[in-house]
């Protein structure tokens, strides 16, 4: 089950933030959605909104991807390398 980021800290107690790598766990081609698998192994969960604001058409599972964050939302998903816009 993918958690909120609000519920997740990192080993050391920090809260994940800014942007970050991940492994694609699943994607969903008709709600363009998925989950993802962080470094440590945490599950996150993007939605379409995250999806549709990067230039990809499709992903597939254990593909390296970038996310921008805000708060404790993925708010961006690209391939690991393609640079995330305005960092």
């Amino acid at each position: 089950m993918a958690r909120r980021l609000t519920d997740l800290a990192s080993p050391a107690g920090r809260l994940y933030a800014g942007d970050v790598q991940a492994t694609v766990r699943s994607f969903d081609e008709a709600t363009r959605s998925g989950t993802v698998f962080l470094d440590d192994g945490t599950v996150l969960a993007f939605g379409t909104a995250a999806f549709d604001a990067g230039p990809l058409r499709l992903l597939r599972t254990g593909q390296r991807v970038n996310l921008a964050m805000t708060g404790d939302e993925i708010t961006y998903v690209t391939l690991s390398t393609f640079p995330v816009p305005g960092r």
